[in-house]
């Protein structure tokens, strides 16, 4: 209509409310995206090293590194947990808690297993390695909500710290293992030199891993045939990221690439999370090809 009468003020008019209709369009969809019951809720994250030594052990490094990146782009504070170096180099396992809106609604979608292929830094004859480290993400339980928790059903252990906490971090028995008897969860501490306060952050994971398990059995009951489990599920890899022979980044769920691997890896996540937690996956992907799919 502004073009057919030539109408500069209807056509800036027209201009503004398409701007705003898209920013609505934006709010809903991101309401959508964050409207699970736990969605609100703190992050625990926690990274495991696979099988392959000192390389899976770096990658593992390597995305702890990305996830407190991505937390820092996203204003959110991160409270180290436990850290478990690796022999030579990297970390066997760590965990952390990301406290900031909604963070466990944003990391739930990095749940699964990540692959690196890359020249390896640790090979002299400069071969290509593909190593693989598994995530897990559990919402850190409000103290509102009742986890039923029976004290005499959890061995504590205390043992000597390792790692980044220096000499002194050593000289007491500071660091904290809890077994929950009845379902065998392991939850170890030693980032504080306190064995008060490693005791306090493993009984809050250990709180946030019953609570996780039981919304994972009642998930199950409720539907078996779920579509995108797998998705979900400890084991299934989720994205690629290939350094070498050529540079990219690609989520195998749903088809989303980049071709610079560094800005991904310094916590540029959004591209990846946003489309999953969205619901797109590769055969909704216009032009995505029989093969693909």
């Amino acid at each position: 209509m502004a073009d057919e009468a030539n109408d500069e003020a209807t056509r800036e008019e027209a201009r503004i409310a398409s701007a705003e209709a898209r920013a609505g369009v934006e709010r809903l969809e991101l309401s959508k995206m964050l409207s699970g019951p736990q969605d609100r809720l703190n992050a625990i994250v926690e990274i495991n090293s696979g099988a392959g030594g000192t390389e899976s052990q770096d990658w593992a490094q390597m995305l702890y590194r990305m996830y407190t990146r991505y937390c820092e782009r996203k204003g959110w504070e991160v409270e180290p947990g436990d850290f478990q170096p690796g022999e030579e180099a990297g970390l066997k396992n760590v965990s952390f808690i990301a406290r900031g809106e909604h963070s466990f609604g944003w990391l739930k979608a990095e749940v699964g297993v990540h692959r690196l292929v890359r020249i390896s830094p640790f090979d002299g004859a400069a071969r290509r390695h593909t190593s693989f480290a598994s995530v897990f993400v559990y919402p850190e339980v409000d103290e509102d909500i009742e986890i039923e928790l029976n004290p005499a059903d959890v061995r504590i252990d205390t043992f000597r710290s390792s790692g980044a906490g220096g000499q002194k971090v050593n000289k007491t028995d500071s660091a904290v293992r809890m077994t929950h008897l009845p379902t065998g969860i392991v939850v170890s501490m030693q980032n504080e030199r306190s064995q008060h306060k490693n005791k306090d952050m493993a009984w809050k994971v250990l709180r946030s891993r019953l609570y996780e398990r039981a919304l994972r059995e009642q998930q199950v009951q409720r539907d078996k045939t779920e579509a995108t489990k797998s998705d979900n599920s400890f084991g299934s890899q989720i994205r690629n990221y290939v350094l070498a022979p050529y540079r990219m980044v690609k989520d195998v769920r749903t088809g989303v690439e980049s071709g610079n691997p560094d800005s991904v890896l310094d916590g540029d996540l959004d591209e990846f999370i946003t489309p999953f937690l969205l619901g797109v996956r590769r055969k909704d992907r216009p032009g995505a090809s029989e093969a693909e799919v």
